[in-house]
């Protein structure tokens, strides 16, 4: 009975791993866009960071965005079980930010280009006179810059969490469980290690351009070193680009699942068509949702501060 109840128990676990797998790799395609956007603005709060001070900000920055982790996993999970009604909304909320984030992105250099000008030239001034009056220290810029960065990510890992949730609302909650911890700890390990390698990669290129000497090797390393410098830059904004359109398809892929209407259309549009076709129609469909619904996001956001600015310059009587 014992080598029964042994087997029963290794196949409910050998069962509970596969669907962990299979909803895991659902919740992983599902919040590739996210990880794309958190991992290109993590890698931009770090710029600007002493050399040697990259990769202990980069830790310090990891540590907090597990402490995120670590408080929004059993919120959610909390919600998936008292009100399990709430994930649906919750997650095509995260899609509308997707989607608006995306345009936000797009439309940023037109829409706030005097705005942010005003506001860098304004905060270097700042810095300037509390650097010359002995008030800011670059510990204390450090550590504003780290508590900035970990902002940005629990609203990013909320997101996340939210989605692969969402992605693993069809099972257990001891799957859910299980899902929504992995795909939180690999989505901190990956994005974090590989902001690690992005910062230091420049470096990897100064390196080897010093190091090199007079001989054919040398000449190696500093052809190396050259490209690596070269590439750096273009890496960023390609992550970048990427993280953008993977925004508008998921975003919008969310939005079109959650809505039985754009849900209908999509079916009807590729009920007949093959596999690739259908899959290349489907993506298309969700970016332009996305991007539709980002625009039209965005325009209401315009349009609001632009009624708040009028109304606020009116005196009052």
């Amino acid at each position: 009975m014992a080598g029964v109840g042994l087997l029963a128990l290794l196949d409910d676990i050998a069962t509970l791993l596969d669907d962990v797998s299979v909803y895991s790799k659902i919740a992983a395609k599902n919040t590739a866009a996210v990880l794309g956007d958190d991992l290109a603005l993590n890698a931009q709060q770090v710029s600007g960071v002493r050399a040697s001070r990259e990769l202990p900000v980069v830790w310090a920055v990891a540590k907090g965005a597990l402490l995120n982790k670590a408080i929004l996993v059993p919120l959610a999970l909390l919600i998936s079980a008292l009100l399990p009604w709430l994930v649906t909304p919750l997650l095509m909320l995260g899609g509308l930010y997707l989607c608006f984030e995306g345009v936000e992105k797009l439309t940023h250099k037109w829409l706030h280009a005097r705005g942010k000008d005003e506001e860098d030239a304004a905060r270097r001034e700042q810095l300037l006179r509390a650097a010359a009056e002995g008030g800011v220290s670059p510990a204390a810029l450090e550590k504003k810059q780290i508590k900035g960065a970990i902002r940005t990510d629990f609203i990013l890992s909320a997101e996340i969490i939210v989605i692969a949730l969402g992605a693993s609302q069809g099972a257990g909650i001891t799957t859910q469980a299980a899902v929504v911890a992995l795909i939180a700890l690999l989505a901190t390990v990956f994005v974090y290690g590989l902001v690690s390698a992005i910062v230091k990669f420049d470096d990897a290129g100064i390196a080897l351009i010093e190091g090199a000497g007079t001989d054919r090797w040398g000449k190696v390393r500093r052809a190396l070193g050259n490209g690596i410098l070269y590439l750096a830059p273009k890496l960023m904004k390609l992550i970048s680009i990427v993280g953008m359109a993977a925004m508008f398809l998921v975003g919008g892929g969310i939005l079109v699942h959650g809505t039985p209407f754009l849900h209908h259309v999509l079916e009807s549009l590729t009920h007949a068509m093959g596999t690739i076709s259908g899959g290349l129609t489907a993506a298309l469909f969700n970016a332009v949702t996305g991007i539709v619904a980002g625009i039209i996001l965005v325009g209401g956001m315009v349009l609001f501060e632009r009624a708040r600015e009028r109304f606020n310059g009116k005196p009052i009587e």
